[in-house]
């Protein structure tokens, strides 16, 4: 018999995902600083030799992978927050070389 998962619930899901688009929208904030600090230090590194194809290539880089971290690490958050991971069956519960103790 599967658990229901608390995110089949719309009061629990509105919140989570509330809560998951509140994470994302400060973490591109952050994917923004990022990519300012990142071509800083390639202007202060490089001098005048910075290319438009390099700023592009570097702000595409930093940008799109701080937000693809965030996005996958959000999903983790709202999936244990939320109570989701409990509602997993677990093959290994009754196996006696796991142990769930540590």
């Amino acid at each position: 018999m599967v658990k229901p998962s608390p995110l089949d619930k719309d009061s629990t899901a509105k919140i989570a995902w509330a809560r998951y688009r509140r994470l994302m929208r400060g973490m591109v904030l952050v994917s923004l600083l990022a990519v300012v600090g990142a071509l800083g230090w390639l202007r202060f590194s490089m001098g005048e030799a910075l290319t438009v194809h390099m700023i592009i290539a570097t702000a595409a880089g930093v940008g799109l992978s701080v937000m693809l971290g965030a996005a996958l690490m959000g999903l983790v958050f709202l999936s244990s927050g939320s109570g989701h991971d409990e509602a997993i069956e677990d093959p290994f519960e009754n196996d006696p070389d796991m142990n769930h103790d540590r």
